[in-house]
C-alpha cells in the first residue's frame, strides 16, 4: 500500500513494492541525495505533500515537482515541463512516451549539490508560472492504438462507446499502456482486464 505520510518516504520508501521498509529500498539507498533535494524544495517556499506515494511539491494550488527513487538513480520531475525553457539543458525524458523532457536525474548527492543553482532556478520558473496561472498548451494528440484495441472495440459496441467517451488523456493512458506490451497476447489480456475500468470512465492508472 502506498504511503500517505511524508516522513515515511524518507525513512521507509514509497510502499509500492516488496522492498518497502527494507534496507534494499531505493529511497534508503539514495537517502542523502533525497534529503538534499527535499531541503532545496522546502527552502524554495514549496508546500510539501504526498501524492502517488512520493513527495510532491505544490505552489499556488498547482503541483510543481515530484521526487522519485529508483535502483539506478533518483529524480526530480516537473509537472508542467512543457513550460520550462531548460536553459541549462539538464532535463531528460522519463521514457519513449514522454512528450517533453521533464526530469533531472541524479546518481549521487554530489550531483544535487552541483546542480543546486539550476534546480532552484527551474523551481522558481515553475512557481512563477503557477502563481500567474500560466498553463502549457493543450495537447489533444493521441498515439496510434494497437490493432488489438481496435479489434476489441469493433467487437464490443458498449466498450467502444465507453472508450470514446473518455477524456483524451484517459484514452491516451490505455494506448500507452497497451503499446508498452511486446506480445499481442499480453495486450489482449490487458484489454480484458481494463474493461470494467473503461466502463467506469476511469483511466488506465486510476483505481
Amino acid at each position: 500500500m502506498m504511503i500517505t505520510e511524508i516522513e515515511d518516504f524518507f525513512t521507509r520508501g514509497c510502499g509500492r513494492c516488496e522492498r518497502f521498509d527494507t534496507p534494499d529500498c531505493s529511497a534508503r539507498h539514495w537517502e542523502r541525495g533525497l534529503a538534499r533535494l527535499r531541503e532545496i524544495c522546502r527552502s524554495a517556499g514549496l508546500e510539501e505533500t504526498v501524492k502517488w506515494g512520493h513527495p510532491c511539491y505544490v505552489h499556488a494550488g498547482r503541483n510543481i515537482a515530484i521526487m522519485g527513487a529508483f535502483r539506478g538513480d533518483f529524480r526530480l520531475s516537473f509537472m508542467n515541463a512543457a513550460l520550462l525553457k531548460d536553459r541549462e539543458g539538464v532535463l531528460e525524458r522519463q521514457g519513449p512516451n514522454t512528450r517533453h523532457p521533464d526530469m533531472i536525474r541524479f546518481t549521487s548527492a554530489d550531483d544535487v549539490d552541483r546542480l543546486e543553482p539550476v534546480i532552484r532556478a527551474y523551481l522558481g520558473e515553475a512557481m512563477d508560472y503557477a502563481a500567474k496561472g500560466v498553463k502549457p498548451p493543450r495537447d489533444d494528440s493521441e498515439p496510434e492504438p494497437p490493432p488489438e484495441l481496435s479489434e476489441a472495440l469493433d467487437a464490443d459496441p458498449e466498450l467502444a462507446e465507453a472508450f470514446h467517451a473518455l477524456t483524451p488523456g484517459r484514452r491516451k493512458s490505455y494506448v500507452i499502456n497497451l503499446n508498452s506490451a511486446k506480445q499481442s497476447e499480453t495486450r489482449v489480456k490487458r484489454i480484458a482486464g481494463f474493461r470494467d475500468r473503461i466502463m467506469a470512465g476511469k483511466g488506465a492508472l486510476e483505481r
